[in-house]
C-alpha cells in the first residue's frame, strides 16, 4: 500500500537547530549530517517519507548548513521525488516548523519528522499509511520510554483514553512518550500560528497536539516492541543509533 495522486498530503524534516549537546560535532556541520553508521543520519527520517510515498517534502535548515544538504540529496530527482528548502532563521520549537512551512503546506495534510529521529519495525511505512488515511486531525506516534522526563510523556485514563501531554515533566504521569513523528490535517499551519512561546521560547508541539486532543482530534497509535525509537541528539544516542543500525545491516 502506498499513498495515491488523491491523497493530498506533503512531508517536512525538521533538519534545523544548534545541536549544541553535540559540540564540538556541529561546530562546522549540520547535526543532521552526522554520519549513523554507514549514512548521513537525514537518510533515514527521508526514508520515511519516501517509504510512504509522500512526494512533496520540504526540508528545514540552518542558512549556513543549506548547501550541504543541497549537495548530498540535490532536488529529490534520485528517489522522485520533489525536495525544497527552506532556512531556519532561529530555533524556536518543532511547531515553528508549521509556521515558517505555512505557505508550503498550503491546503494540504502534512507528515512532520524531526531529522535527529530514526524508526525500525517490520511494515514501518504501512502503519503510517494507515494512519494518514484515517487521520482526522492530528496522528501521533507513542513509544514506551525508560526516560520519559526528557519528552512529551502522555496521560490516560483506566480505559486508555488519553488525558494529557506534559512536556518533560519532573515526575512523568506514564512511560509512553511522543516521538518526533507527526500527522497533521490541513489546519495544523493556522493552529500553530495561534501559539505562543512557553517559558522555554520556543512554540512547543505539545501545546498544538493539546489543541488537537481537547477539540476531541488527536488520535495515539502506539508502537509495540515490534519497533525501535531513536532519538540520535546526545553523545550516547548517536552511538546507540550507529550500533544498532550496524547490527541490523548485519542479520
Amino acid at each position: 500500500m502506498s499513498i495515491n495522486d488523491n491523497q493530498n498530503i506533503k512531508g517536512i524534516i525538521l533538519a534545523g537547530g544548534a545541536g549544541t549537546r553535540l559540540y564540538p560535532l556541529t561546530k562546522i556541520t549540520s547535526k543532521q549530517l552526522l554520519p549513523v553508521y554507514n549514512k548521513p543520519m537525514i537518510f533515514y527520517p527521508l526514508s520515511v517519507l519516501i517509504d510512504t510515498g509522500i512526494k512533496d517534502v520540504m526540508i528545514i535548515t540552518t542558512k549556513e548548513d543549506q548547501e550541504n544538504f543541497k549537495k548530498l540529496l540535490g532536488y529529490g530527482d534520485e528517489w522522485g521525488i520533489n525536495i525544497d528548502y527552506i532556512i531556519q532563521k532561529k530555533p524556536e520549537g518543532i511547531a515553528q516548523s508549521l509556521i515558517i512551512c505555512e505557505d508550503w503546506i498550503n491546503d494540504s495534510s502534512v507528515a512532520l519528522i524531526l531529522g535527529d529521529n530514526l524508526f525500525f519495525g517490520p511494515d514501518f511505512n504501512e502503519l503510517i499509511i494507515d494512519a494518514i488515511y484515517k487521520n482526522q486531525g492530528a496522528t501521533i506516534f507513542c513509544i514506551e520510554s525508560n526516560t520519559p522526563e526528557r519528552f512529551g510523556v502522555l496521560e490516560f485514563d483506566e480505559k486508555s483514553n488519553i488525558l494529557s501531554i506534559e512536556e518533560k515533566p519532573e515526575e512523568p504521569k506514564s512511560n509512553l512518550i511522543v516521538t518526533g513523528l507527526y500527522i497533521y490535517d490541513n489546519n495544523a499551519s493556522s493552529l500553530a500560528d495561534t501559539l505562543k512561546k512557553s517559558t522555554r521560547g520556543e512554540y512547543e508541539i505539545t501545546d498544538l497536539n493539546m489543541i488537537y486532543l481537547n477539540n476531541n482530534k488527536l488520535n495515539v497509535k502506539k508502537l509495540d516492541s515490534n519497533y525501535s525509537w531513536l532519538d540520535t541528539g546526545t553523545f550516547d544516542t548517536l552511538l546507540e543509533a550507529s550500533n544498532y543500525v550496524k547490527n541490523l545491516e548485519k542479520k
